[in-house]
């Protein structure tokens, strides 16, 4: 049933049964077969196809969640069997807002010379995306803001306090100045993350005035590094998380500017589905985070 379920899931992502096929390392018929038997033993049609796939049927969007939740336990139960034989292995995923990127290395650092024969994949991802990967099992834990807005049933686990720089240069908006409110921020050039990400939403807030519109923007990108080259040009600045700033924007050219009136700061954690047991390698995880953060 669990190949049968694998092989459902593939076709779900892939929307084509040849790419569906070759993403399992099986033939099409066998693929197709596969399909034919789960949906006779459930009863009901799963997807609905003639020569070509044309989509889940109700029941098989249904099926879907179910399919996704038993493949990710049956792996996480093979994994905790092998460890027990052959030591903790297999791969760990983590999607985490970009502002979060330059604090994980805090966590895989501390994982890894435990657990060096575990795979971390990092993915950056806005927090709408990472409560889509943990949903669909795509990640195994998300890295996101905690107490802005929903997370829905997750467990979270706070690990950071995020404070905020406007970077800019010598010759660029403000550059002269030792600080600035996040009223005087507001009328500057400033290239800004795009508005799906979480945090934008959040400096959006802090940088517009009750009852008026979001600041405008005339540069914006979903990425930090795309900001910063902007930033370097001389022309624009930008708002970024303290962790940020000292991480790609130390030095020359850029200056760092704390940002006041109100000092304003947003705790970011992990968050993960409330539903145990937990995969081996997310189990090992949490227990450098109790580390981590346990007093010295």
């Amino acid at each position: 049933m669990i190949d049968k379920l694998e092989f459902f899931i593939a076709i779900a992502r892939e929307q084509n049964f040849r790419r569906a096929a070759e993403a399992c390392g099986v033939a099409q018929p066998t693929l197709s077969a596969a399909l034919k038997q789960l949906e006779e033993s459930l009863g009901v049609m799963l997807v609905r196809r003639n020569s070509r796939y044309q989509g889940l049927t109700p029941e098989g969007e249904r099926v879907l969640e179910w399919a996704r939740r038993l493949v990710a336990d049956a792996r996480a139960m093979r994994d905790e069997v092998r460890n027990f034989r052959k030591g903790l292995s297999g791969h760990l995923s983590i999607a985490a807002i970009p502002t979060a990127l330059p604090y994980i290395p805090v966590l895989t650092q501390a994982f890894q010379a435990l657990h060096a024969d575990v795979r971390v994949t990092i993915q950056s991802r806005s927090s709408a995306e990472i409560l889509q990967a943990l949903g669909d099992f795509s990640a195994d834990i998300g890295i996101t803001y905690l107490g802005t807005e929903t997370i829905g049933r997750l467990r979270a686990i706070p690990l950071f306090t995020e404070r905020y720089r406007l970077v800019t240069t010598k010759n660029g908006p403000a550059g002269r100045q030792t600080s600035v409110t996040w009223a005087q921020a507001s009328r500057l050039s400033l290239c800004l993350l795009t508005p799906d990400m979480q945090n934008r939403r959040i400096l959006d807030r802090l940088l517009t005035p009750a009852g008026m519109p979001p600041v405008a923007c005339a540069i914006e990108s979903d990425s930090v590094i795309a900001l910063l080259a902007h930033v370097r040009s001389g022309g624009w600045a930008t708002i970024v998380s303290e962790r940020v700033a000292a991480t790609i924007a130390a030095g020359e050219p850029f200056r760092m500017l704390p940002i006041t009136e109100p000092d304003a700061a947003f705790q970011v954690g992990l968050v993960l589905p409330d539903r145990q047991p937990y995969p081996p390698t997310v189990t090992a995880l949490l227990r450098v985070v109790e580390q981590l953060s346990a007093p010295v």
